[in-house]
């Protein structure tokens, strides 16, 4: 626990030095607020902008969520089926990576298209750009399962269900954890990105907004807003796993 408080002090103590320096070196060369602000500035831009952050930052979350929600659930059915079946491997994963070569910021516009500004095409794009890594993980440790326990698996009889079910999938289950953490910090910006090429709301269309009126200030905020909540959500994900899975020692100390 002392450790623990050690390293946040430290992190602070960290933060606010950059902080400090940041604020100095603007001062010393009176960079422009249009170029760079200072933290100051974006800090009473946060305190003055709250109502107007909070109110965009809602869209964004909840197509973070259901991104983040669709993405993962897509991500482990497709490595449980590619895992299961070769031939629907043999199919699929090829297209799958072939998928990943389109910059989401590409796909983004056609979703647009297909599925309408609101709430659909922003979901669609998040879940785009979190399936990938979340099926390469999972399958990947699945077809990774220690030899030995698999040899042993074997020389009691256990059938294949039984080895998947009961070896492979649960062996294949910390990976598949770090994948859905690493997944719940890209989810933010996953959803930025939809908000970028076309929205009305969000804090994607915020920054968007103060960017064409050269309001750094706003636009730092709303980046501080979108990374708390990536930090946040990270955080729940990582407390779930510590939840679902307490007798996975290498999750936890991560």
């Amino acid at each position: 626990m002392r450790e623990k408080i050690i390293k946040i002090i430290k992190f602070f103590a960290g933060l606010f030095l950059l902080l400090l320096l940041w604020q100095l070196l603007v001062f010393v060369f009176k960079t422009p607020e249009y170029l760079l602000p200072t933290p100051l500035e974006i800090l009473k831009s946060l305190i003055r902008s709250r109502a107007l952050l909070w109110q965009e930052a809602w869209p964004t979350v909840l197509e973070t969520l259901l991104g983040l929600l669709v993405g993962v659930s897509l991500g482990f059915c497709f490595a449980l089926l590619m895992s299961i079946s070769s031939v629907f491997k043999m199919t699929f994963w090829p297209l799958i990576l072939i998928s990943q070569a389109i910059p989401t910021i590409a796909l983004a516009p056609l979703f647009i298209i297909w599925l309408d500004y609101g709430l659909s095409s922003k979901i669609a794009t998040a879940a785009v750009a979190l399936f990938f890594p979340v099926a390469s993980i999972l399958l990947d440790a699945l077809d990774q399962t220690p030899k030995a326990y698999l040899d042993l698996a074997q020389s009691v009889g256990a059938s294949r269900w039984a080895i998947w079910w009961h070896l492979r999938l649960p062996a294949a289950l910390p990976a598949f954890a770090s994948g859905v953490k690493m997944s719940a910090v890209w989810a933010p910006m996953a959803a930025v990105v939809g908000e970028w090429v076309g929205s009305s709301q969000g804090l994607g269309y915020l920054m968007l907004q103060a960017n064409a009126k050269l309001d750094l200030p706003l636009m730092f905020a709303s980046l501080i807003v979108l990374i708390i909540f990536a930090l946040l959500l990270y955080f729940l994900v990582h407390g779930c796993v510590k939840i679902f899975l307490p007798w996975q020692s290498e999750i936890l100390k991560r």
